[in-house]
């Protein structure tokens, strides 16, 4: 399969942000810069990627990063890396695959990419950052005729399991998927009893994922070096909910995370 490399959307024509798949290895660097500006400084993720201040792992040398890029500034303000089948084969399988077993989600004859480490500067957490991804991943599926997205999303437990199990508890009842489409986690997170409301909880990441159609498949797995539990997500292609997403990339001022 071949990938596009130079696909770009702005958020308006007078925005300086533009997204795209990079190569350019000044960009990537940045990427890994803000990954881990993100995950380790602000949500306390354990990283050890042989260098100090950038998180990389194995899947970076195969994947393809797709930026937001801040034009005016020239530096990388929003990421999300993809995985396709063949990419996911060159690394030895999905990064979702490490979490959880994926042998109800996975069809043999179906086209997948899997997200990750989708991240967004803390100065630049707005729609129009989170929609310009967005954008480019629902055009990376139907440039590249992509059955399912897919990835893990992350629910921070900084402040304690209570708020993680309150938001899974909402997740379980409005956007689980169904039983036959599941994924087990290989390592659980603790059941503790809450009586949090956890609908008004969930990050404002992961929220917008929902609203863009996404469902959640089951229960998630305790990332310890991460600090989070991460969920498993998964998407058709024909149920992306275009008017929203639309919507989103247009709208400005939101707090993302």
């Amino acid at each position: 399969m071949q990938h596009a490399t130079a696909a770009q959307s702005a958020a308006s024509s007078d925005s300086p942000l533009v997204a795209r798949i990079t190569q350019d290895p000044t960009e990537i660097r940045q990427a890994l810069e803000l990954r881990y500006r993100v995950f380790a400084e602000g949500m306390g993720a354990k990283i050890d990627s042989g260098e100090a201040g950038i998180d990389r792992d194995r899947f970076d040398d195969v994947c393809l990063h797709l930026i937001v890029k801040d034009v005016n500034n020239d530096c990388v303000v929003g990421y999300s890396r993809i995985l396709t089948n063949d990419l996911a084969q060159q690394a030895g399988g999905f990064y979702s695959a490490s979490e959880f077993d994926l042998s109800k989600i996975i069809q043999s004859d179906k086209t997948y990419m899997e997200i990750g480490r989708t991240c967004v500067d803390p100065n630049f957490r707005s729609g129009a950052v989170i929609g310009l991804l967005w954008s480019g991943i629902a055009q990376f599926m139907s440039a590249h005729n992509i059955d399912y997205l897919m990835g893990c999303a992350s629910i921070p437990l900084n402040e304690g399991y209570a708020r993680a199990v309150a938001i899974i508890n909402h997740l379980r009842e409005k956007h689980y998927t169904s039983a036959d489409v599941r994924a087990e986690p290989r390592v659980h997170m603790p059941r503790i009893d809450t009586d949090i409301d956890g609908a008004r909880l969930v990050p404002p990441l992961l929220k917008a994922y929902l609203r863009i159609g996404v469902k959640v498949c089951g229960e998630p797995f305790l990332d310890k070096d991460f600090n989070v539990a991460d969920a498993l997500i998964l998407l058709n292609r024909d149920n992306i909910n275009q008017r929203y997403l639309r919507h989103f990339a247009k709208t400005e001022g939101q707090d993302q995370a």
